[in-house]
């Protein structure tokens, strides 16, 4: 692996809608997928089932240029699986358990310019060890992306992953039940050592705040259709992530990612499989010039 490439470790499954659709998930496979397509060529550590499922997600992954030599497959646990239901235009899961993203190995990789995961796919211990050895190679920034999906999280186990982190992603909801004290998100960024914080607020747009106090907001753009917002904040990550890999201002950053995730929330899904979707992004932010 060329350590210049971000590595991905987390969940991959499919999202089953009321409608019967079923499409790929999974908040670190929607991040890599992104990434794919913006020319970041990520590395995606996970695991699927030796099933029907897994072998879609492979075949997935391989139709996009994704490197598939670090998604793994188990002979035993299925391939992960999410059924979504609307409330109010808000989603909730239903996450089964156990399934192959519980079981990852680590993989024999050097430490990456950058390593993300979240908090859902280290519910289990053998994939949380891979984790940590990860993570234990030094990665030149972690972005920890908080899922905080009842019943598959505690606070000692979260506590644990921010401890390490650089970068930190989470909802308004989520620093409340993380941080219920004043001063936050300020002493959030403190208490964890973090170097920033990107703090989301739904309709109301997104913030970053840095621990040398600077702050930044950018709110959705006006008029977009919202078809669902599964994956929103996937999407939204992604061009987070591609602006420190990019060494782009964290004001424009946050913009273009922004500007991204409104463009996502109009398709159904998390994940957009034309390219032709991506190239206005690739051109107006002069990725492959």
């Amino acid at each position: 692996m060329n350590p210049q490439h971000p590595c991905i470790f987390g969940e991959v499954l499919y999202d089953h809608f009321p409608d019967g659709q079923r499409v790929l998930g999974g908040a670190p496979f929607n991040v890599a997928w992104h990434l794919q397509a913006f020319g970041q060529a990520p590395r995606f550590v996970s695991r699927v089932g030796h099933d029907a499922e897994g072998d879609a997600i492979r075949a997935a992954m391989d139709d996009w240029g994704m490197d598939t030599a670090t998604l793994q497959t188990d002979e035993h646990l299925p391939t992960g699986r999410v059924t979504v239901s609307f409330d109010d235009g808000e989603p909730a899961y239903d996450i089964v358990h156990p399934c192959a993203y519980d079981a990852i190995a680590a993989p024999d990789l050097a430490a990456p310019r950058l390593l993300y995961h979240g908090s859902l796919a280290v519910r289990d211990a053998l994939s949380r060890d891979s984790l940590r050895a990860l993570t234990d190679r030094g990665p030149g920034t972690l972005f920890l992306d908080v899922n905080l999906r009842p019943p598959w999280w505690d606070r000692s186990s979260v506590e644990a992953l921010l401890a390490n982190a650089d970068w930190v992603k989470l909802n308004t909801d989520e620093l409340d039940r993380l941080h219920n004290q004043p001063g936050a998100p300020e002493s959030f960024i403190a208490r964890h050592d973090l170097r920033g914080l990107v703090l989301t607020h739904g309709a109301a747009g997104a913030e970053i705040i840095t621990a040398d106090g600077a702050r930044f907001h950018a709110a959705p753009e006006p008029a977009t259709e919202v078809v669902d917002t599964v994956g929103a904040g996937d999407a939204f990550a992604s061009v987070v992530i591609l602006g420190l890999l990019s060494d782009w201002p964290l004001d424009l950053t946050l913009q273009r990612a922004q500007t991204f995730a409104s463009h996502i929330v109009g398709r159904r899904g998390a994940t957009v499989g034309d390219a032709a979707f991506y190239q206005r992004f690739i051109e107006e932010w002069a990725l492959r010039a």
